[in-house]
């Protein structure tokens, strides 16, 4: 079974590819007999999912800070 952060970056990847394929082709929004189909709404959620999942891989990694004393 995959661990969280591999899932986390399954998501991440599916979520890119997605992007792909709708970015490769933009679609106009429509709203046909009350379904209202919003496809730049739907571009910025999948964006925030990948924000998203950049900070739980970014959270999970290790970090190194460089700091300088001042003399």
């Amino acid at each position: 079974m995959p661990t969280d952060l591999e899932q986390i970056a399954t998501i991440k990847s599916q979520t890119l590819a997605r992007m792909v394929e709708i970015t490769a082709q933009p679609k106009p929004s429509y709203d046909i007999d009350g379904q209202k189909v919003d496809w730049a709404t739907y571009l910025k959620q999948l964006q925030t999912t990948v924000a998203w999942c950049d900070d739980q891989l970014g959270g999970a990694e290790p970090f190194e800070q460089v700091t300088q004393a001042g003399t």
